[in-house]
């Protein structure tokens, strides 16, 4: 009987074993979908009214002072007394010798007039019109919806 130690042993030869390393790679992407359509209107409405509102204007008071008095010197200066205004008018008059008469005095003088009127003005305001055009999706209803906008 053959010794244990001197026979070659029976077993298979190892294979090497091999074992593949998975990975899974995410690749996301996005693209645009048409979900409906918008079709938007502007209108302009106009109304009247009436607007009351203050206007000022000057007017003017002329008052003739009658002086006639001869003047020697040259003629006298346009003069002020607080916001009126003193012109002198002066003629010549033939006597035996020239002098200048001094004949009136044009007094003007300045005072702020107030009065209300009405005129009729156009206002104008905008509406704007939305339309949502939608596609058909499972589960919604077809068709435009509007709103809108003042």
């Amino acid at each position: 009987m053959p010794h244990p130690e001197n026979q070659p042993s029976q077993q298979p030869p190892r294979a090497e074993v091999v074992v593949p390393v998975i990975a899974e790679q995410l690749r996301v992407e996005k693209e645009r979908v048409e979900t409906g359509k918008v079709r938007v209107s502007k209108q302009v409405h106009e109304e009247y009214q009436v607007v009351e509102m203050p206007l000022v204007h000057e007017e003017l008071n002329v008052e003739h002072v009658p002086i006639n008095q001869y003047v020697e010197t040259p003629p006298p200066p346009v003069r002020y007394e607080g916001t009126t205004m003193i012109m002198p008018v002066l003629r010549e008059v033939l006597v035996v010798e020239k002098r200048l008469l001094l004949v009136e005095e044009v007094r003007i003088s300045r005072r702020e007039v107030t009065t209300h009127t009405a005129e009729q003005v156009t206002l104008r305001h905008e509406q704007i019109n939305t339309e949502h055009l939608t596609k058909a999706q499972p589960g919604a209803p077809n068709g435009p919806t509007t709103s809108t906008q003042a």
